[in-house]
């Protein structure tokens, strides 16, 4: 908004102080919404044109009707701000679990983007599939992968070869080292 004066007429008018969709995930002041394309398609639009201001190989713009948007929020007595999302096909043949993935400037280098990545897998997991993100990856979706992947690998060896709770290698493990192996085709 130019004018303060223009931000209360809004506020006013305004009575949405959430995305649409089903709110998801809670825990402190953050919330995933989940989106439909197909049902909120002014909405998704919308925030597929706000990721092409910061995202220079963004292509999606009006065809979201196959996608699911996944929305990060912060909340607070105001309502909930927008942080971020992802996107992802309903139905991927490929089993991409991630399309897309943009987090605001504002709210970058704060653990957000990696939260998104990590609930991609997490949505992948209760799915019953592995899942992986829509190639070829972006510079900077590579960038955000190859961080993703460093310090999940390094939390589980903190995990395993904490000296005060020894551990034995477990298949988890195993498939950590694996993931690794395989990530570095792909980057």
């Amino acid at each position: 908004m130019k004018t303060e004066a223009a931000f209360r007429r809004h506020l006013l008018k305004c009575d949405l102080r959430h995305p649409p969709g089903n709110e998801i995930y809670r825990r402190d002041n953050v919330s995933v919404f989940e989106v439909d394309g197909s049902l909120s398609l002014i909405y998704c639009q919308n925030i597929c044109l706000l990721a092409k201001l910061f995202l220079d190989h963004k292509t999606l713009y009006y065809d979201v009707e196959p996608f699911l948007f996944y929305v990060l929020t912060r909340n607070d007595e105001g309502g909930f701000h927008f942080v971020g999302y992802f996107s992802k096909e309903k139905y991927s043949a490929q089993k991409y679990n991630l399309s897309c993935i943009m987090t605001l400037p504002c709210y970058q280098m704060r653990g957000f983007g990696r939260f998104l990545i990590d609930f991609s897998f997490l949505l992948s997991r209760r799915e019953g599939m592995m899942g992986t993100p829509e190639r070829p990856l972006s510079d900077l979706g590579r960038i955000a992968y190859l961080n993703y992947w460093l310090s999940a690998i390094l939390e589980h060896l903190h995990e395993t070869l904490d000296p005060v709770r020894p551990k034995k290698v477990t298949v988890k493990s195993t498939r950590v080292v694996l993931s690794a192996r395989f990530l570095r085709k792909f980057l």
